[in-house]
Parts: structure tokens; sequence; C-alpha cells
């Protein structure tokens, strides 16, 4: 079954070349003229990866996106945002709203379909990873007495969080961030400035040596870095 992939943008033109294109190249496609269309079909289809415009009718990319990001099953959807929207303030608020990617028109055909492929085996290898440990069996293979298996438990969990040593400012960003908030939302929250928390974020993707901010919140939950 091809992955899905819907793409939300008011011009018509857009949305039929881009389909096509990607049909061609294997993927599903749905498509939305509006942001409250995508919103519904993101809730209904569930797709691999989003690809949105910002100036959009009914709601705009940016809230369409950061919409998303506060429901706990679509933190991590890989989002790139498809605009006419080119200069460094409007990159920094899709980047700022849970954006993955950001690419100007006009664009590329062969670069969209490069980046897509990137989000979506990132997706799919996180996906994988998280799925596997799921069903780890958590019984040995020699049985240990409810009191070890506690103390087992406690020892395994404080080795991994040892392995990312995070400031009280840093993690409190961290928990701020798996909830879905944006930059400027987390800022009003520690009452700092969106680029001083643009700051932090970019320490702990170098910390925990992931790239953008799906990563990074799937990375928390695995390591135990948030509760």
């Amino acid at each position: 079954m091809p992955l899905l992939i819907l793409v939300a943008d008011d011009d018509l033109g857009i949305r039929v070349a881009v389909k096509d294109y990607l049909e061609m190249h294997g993927y599903g496609c749905i498509t939305a003229q509006n942001g409250e269309d995508a919103f519904s079909l993101v809730q209904t289809y569930r797709p691999h990866l989003l690809i949105s415009d910002i100036k959009m009718p009914r709601k705009d990319g940016y809230t369409l996106v950061k919409e998303l990001r506060q429901l706990p099953e679509f933190r991590l959807l890989p989002v790139v945002f498809l605009t006419e929207c080119g200069n460094t303030e409007s990159r920094i608020q899709g980047y700022q709203v849970g954006c993955d990617v950001y690419l100007p028109k006009p664009f590329e055909m062969d670069e969209l379909k490069a980046v897509i492929r990137n989000l979506l085996e990132r997706s799919q290898i996180i996906q994988s990873e998280w799925h596997f440990s799921q069903k780890k069996s958590p019984q040995q293979d020699t049985p240990q007495h409810p009191q070890q298996q506690q103390q087992a438990a406690k020892i395994s969990i404080q080795a991994e969080m040892e392995l990312v040593e995070l400031t009280r400012r840093e993690s409190e960003v961290l928990d701020l961030l798996t909830m879905g908030l944006s930059n400027g939302e987390i800022g009003q929250r520690l009452h700092l400035s969106p680029r001083t928390i643009e700051k932090y974020v970019s320490s702990l993707l170098r910390k925990t040596d992931t790239s953008n901010r799906a990563e990074l919140v799937r990375f928390a939950f695995d390591h135990h870095l948030v509760t």
C-alpha cells in the first residue's frame, strides 16, 4: 500500500501538478483547498506526510500545523511548507509552529521529491524503532523477583537519562516541546524571548543528535527525558 501524502493548497494548478507528480512516483495523494478541510482530512485519513501552503482560506498553514502539533497523534507528522512567503520572518514562523522543511515557490519538483523521500524515510525509521521497542518482551529468560525487576528498570532509566545531560532550562523547554507548543508559546510560559527558546531548541537538537522537532520529541520519550 503506497504511503499517503496530503497536499493542501488553494491553488488548483499546484494541487493537480503535485498530486500527479507524486502519484507518478508511487505515492498515494489526497488534496485540500483550504486549511480547515486539510485539518479534517488529516484526522480522517492520517497521511504519512503533509504538504501545505501558508496563505489559505478558512485556516492558514501556520494555524493548521500549530493545531495539528497540539494533538499527540500528529506531533511527529512530517510537514513541508510549500509557499510564496519566502522571507526570513515567514520561514522562522514556519519552523516555530512545527514544520520540518520550508520550500519557497517557485520550486523544483525533483527537490520536493527528495525532501519527501528524506522525511518519510526518517519517519519510517522512527516508527519502526518505536514499534520494535513496544513489542519487546519485558520478561527475561530467567524469572526475576518483582523487586529485582523494579530495581533493574530504575537502573535502565537512569542509565538512559545519563546519556544526555540537560540543564534545568533545557529540560523545561523540552517538556513544553513534547506538549506541541511553539517557540513563542514556550517563551510566554518561561518568560523568555522566542529567539532564546530557539537557542535552547538548537542545543537540544545538538545534544540528542536529532535534526528536527519530531525526532527530538521521539528521542525524549524513548530515552525517558520527559515524564
